[in-house]
């Protein structure tokens, strides 16, 4: 098939439709708020992202990396035990997956999500939202954005005996294709399962 542009003269040819192929998904962009106050380079706990594969399907992560600095976070004053937390800093931890996983035995349809968890001394609950246009406090995780939860799931937490003084988010195994989403802080290591 040709298009002719009259004005120019110019002949555009459109491949037959057995040569197109469709793209592969493009990788997420971070989603960032608030940088007018807030500008990414200025952040004291800076914007970082894993991506990794789970059943063939890309999964992006995004998140802030508060540092200790000398002090208690977890269990703290900071990030209080048995309380929702935005599960890093600024900006809600959020996740992008290019195709539907399963995430805490939690079924996550292709699209982006926000992360929050409930940290506790022994579990954690994670948190899997729809929402992800809220600020990251947990003053914003209001009773409108608490109805758009895709699903809750325990999982187990561990001790580390080296602590961990960014916090830290990554695929395990590092290569491959991931079995889990695990999160690092402290004395603190969080295993979320990750299935096709």
């Amino acid at each position: 098939m040709t298009i002719v542009l009259l004005t120019t003269g110019l002949a555009l040819l459109a491949p037959s439709a057995a040569l197109v192929r469709p793209l592969p998904p493009a990788d997420p962009a971070c989603v960032t708020m608030n940088t007018q106050q807030l500008p990414l380079d200025k952040r004291k706990s800076p914007l970082d992202s894993t991506s990794f594969t789970v059943g063939g399907k890309t999964v992006k992560v995004c998140y802030g990396r508060p540092s200790l600095r000398g002090r208690q976070m977890l269990g703290g004053e900071a990030v209080p035990f048995g309380q929702i937390w935005r599960t890093g800093a600024n900006e809600p931890t959020m996740i992008h997956p290019t195709g539907p996983i399963t995430v805490a035995g939690l079924k996550v349809p292709a699209g982006s999500y926000s992360l929050y968890t409930v940290p506790g001394k022994s579990e954690w609950e994670v948190v899997i939202n729809r929402s992800i246009t809220q600020w990251g406090e947990e003053s914003n995780y209001t009773e409108a954005v608490a109805k758009q939860e895709l699903g809750r799931a325990k999982v187990k937490a561990e001790s580390l005996s080296a602590p961990v003084e960014r916090f830290t988010v990554r695929a395990e195994p590092a290569s491959g294709e991931a079995t889990a989403l695990v999160l690092e802080w402290e004395t603190t290591r969080v295993r979320i399962p990750l299935t096709k």
